[in-house]
């Protein structure tokens, strides 16, 4: 989808360069902040974001958590175990496959930590009101290609 002509634009090279850098500092600041606001609830970051990849995709096996999450199964068990004694999760018996176990988020605790995500939320409409509908949609765009292309790196990394 690239235009031929936009290749050619004496200034992409520094803005490729200037979005490689965002892009670095984007990463370092939503460490920050998923760092701070589990901590806020005596969770990880890899806990509060295991908890969203729940709401998000509703009960999972351990396995599916492992595929999503790209975390080895052993520590899928190690933290979903400190999730259920931290009474963010339960096991229960899949509704179709009594042989499997799906991890299921607790309503009650989720509900307890939105409020923790609540002013991010808000400095994040704020933002988007600074952006046209088109210019959003081009930033979906380049984030669901960035998602696409990171998670498959990871998993990569995860391969070797």
């Amino acid at each position: 989808m690239t235009d031929m002509a936009d290749e050619k634009d004496p200034r992409r090279e520094a803005v490729l360069a200037e979005l490689n850098r965002t892009g670095r500092e984007t990463s370092a600041a939503t460490v920050v902040f998923h760092e701070a606001a589990a901590a806020k609830q005596g969770l990880s970051a890899t806990e509060t974001k295991t908890l969203d990849l729940l709401m998000r995709r509703g009960p999972l096996t351990a396995k599916e958590l492992s595929q999503h999450s790209g975390l080895a199964p052993a520590s899928v068990t190690g933290l979903v175990d400190r999730l259920e004694r931290k009474g963010c999760v339960r096991r229960v018996k899949h509704p179709t496959d009594k042989r499997r176990v799906l991890v299921e988020a607790l309503p009650e605790r989720l509900e307890e930590i939105r409020p923790v995500f609540d002013d991010w939320a808000r400095e994040v409409a704020e933002l988007c009101d600074e952006f046209t509908t088109a210019e959003l949609e081009t930033v979906i765009r380049f984030l669901r290609g960035s998602n696409t292309r990171q998670l498959r790196a990871a998993a990569r990394l995860t391969e070797s």
